[in-house]
C-alpha cells in the first residue's frame, strides 16, 4: 500500500512544533542552528521535557512576518505528502506583545495558510490554543477575538500545555465560555495517563480530544466516547516519546477502532518527532497490514474536522 500518495488530512498538529530547520534558521537569523535543537529524543523522559523543543521556535514567530511565513512554509511542507486537509493549531497568546495584538497574531497565521492555499492548493484551517498556564484573563480575551474570526480562518478553540500540572476541572468557566459563544472546541487530554481528565474534557462538551491515550483504563468510557462519536486525535510517535504509553504493543489505537471509536492518525509536532503523517500511518500499518484500517482512518479524519460541508465534501471525493 502507498500511503504517500493517497490523498490526507490532518487534525492535530501545532504550527511552533512543525517549523522546519530553514524556515527556523532564517527567521531566527542564526544559520547555525541545528536540527538536534528542534528535534526531541525518541527516549525523552516525559512531556514537560518534550515541550523544551518549543522555545526556539516560538521566538521566531513574534511578529506578523514571521507568523505569515512559518504557516506558508508548513502548507509547503504538508503539500509533500499529499495532504490535502491540515488543521494548524498555536497558541496565538505566545505571540503577543507591545507591538502585535492577539488579532493581528491570528490574522497573520490565517494569511499565511490561505498563500499556501493559493501555491499548494491544500486546504487548511487554525485551532486556537488557550494554555493551561495562562491567566484565566488571557484565555478568554484570546477566546473571544477568535471567536470573531470562525468560518473567517479559525474553524476551532483548544486547550493545550501541562496537561498533569492544570487539569481539565480548572478550566470549567472557560469551557462554559466557549459553549455560550457557539465556539466548537478539542480539549488537549488524556496524554499524562489521566483518564479523569478525557472524562471531564467529555462532559465539558468537546467535539474531540487530543491524544485520548488515557481512555483505554475505562471500557464504560470507550463505550461512550463510541456512542457520542466523540473524536481521538492520536499522535502514535508523540505519544510514544512523552510517555503517555510506554510501547507499540501496548498502544491502543486497534482497540479503540474494534469498538467503533473515531479516531484520526496525526503528528502532533512534525519537527520535534520528525514525523510526517505518511510515517504515522505506516507505523499503524505495520502492526495491523489492513488496508482497509487505513481508510478508515483518513475517512474518519474528514469525519471529524472542523471543516466546512463544502471541503469535506471535495476531500471524500477525492478520497
Amino acid at each position: 500500500m502507498d500511503i504517500l500518495k493517497l490523498p490526507k488530512s490532518e487534525l492535530h498538529c501545532h504550527l511552533d512544533g512543525s517549523m522546519n530547520l530553514e524556515i527556523v534558521r532564517e527567521l531566527s537569523g542564526n544559520p547555525s542552528i541545528i536540527r538536534d535543537q528542534l528535534r526531541a529524543e525518541p527516549d525523552c523522559i516525559s512531556l514537560a521535557e518534550y515541550l523544551e523543543k518549543f522555545e526556539l521556535p516560538i521566538q521566531c514567530i513574534q511578529s506578523e512576518e514571521g507568523l505569515m511565513k512559518a504557516a506558508y512554509s508548513l502548507i509547503g511542507d504538508v503539500a509533500k505528502e499529499n495532504l490535502r486537509y491540515i488543521e494548524v493549531r498555536f497558541a496565538p497568546m505566545q505571540s503577543v506583545h507591545e507591538k502585535l495584538s492577539c488579532r493581528a497574531v491570528i490574522e497573520s497565521v490565517i494569511r499565511g495558510l490561505k498563500k499556501g492555499y493559493e501555491d499548494f492548493g491544500v486546504y487548511s484551517n487554525v485551532i486556537v490554543c488557550a494554555m493551561r498556564h495562562h491567566s484565566p484573563e488571557q484565555n478568554l480575551t484570546m477566546l473571544k477575538i477568535a471567536r470573531e474570526l470562525l468560518d473567517e480562518g479559525v474553524c476551532a478553540f483548544d486547550l493545550a500545555g501541562d496537561e498533569a500540572a492544570f487539569l481539565n476541572s480548572g478550566f470549567r468557566d472557560l469551557f462554559a465560555e466557549a459553549r455560550r459563544l457557539d465556539m466548537p472546541f478539542t480539549i488537549h487530554s488524556g496524554e499524562c495517563g489521566s483518564v479523569a481528565n478525557v472524562r471531564e474534557a467529555m462532559e465539558l462538551g468537546a467535539r474531540r480530544i487530543g491524544h485520548g491515550v488515557a481512555l483505554m483504563q475505562d471500557q464504560s468510557l470507550i463505550q461512550e466516547y463510541a456512542r457520542r462519536r466523540i473524536g481521538l486525535e492520536m499522535c502514535p510517535t508523540s505519544n510514544l516519546q512523552t510517555k503517555a504509553i510506554k510501547n507499540w504493543d501496548d498502544y491502543p489505537l486497534l482497540d479503540f477502532l474494534k469498538h467503533d471509536v473515531l479516531l484520526s492518525v496525526n503528528t502532533d509536532n512534525r519537527t520535534v518527532s520528525d514525523t510526517t503523517v505518511t510515517k504515522e500511518l505506516e507505523l499503524v500499518y505495520e502492526s495491523c497490514n489492513q488496508d482497509d484500517v487505513i481508510y478508515k482512518l483518513l475517512h474518519n479524519s474528514i469525519e471529524m474536522a472542523f471543516a466546512a460541508d463544502q471541503t469535506k465534501h471535495e476531500l471524500l471525493k477525492e478520497l
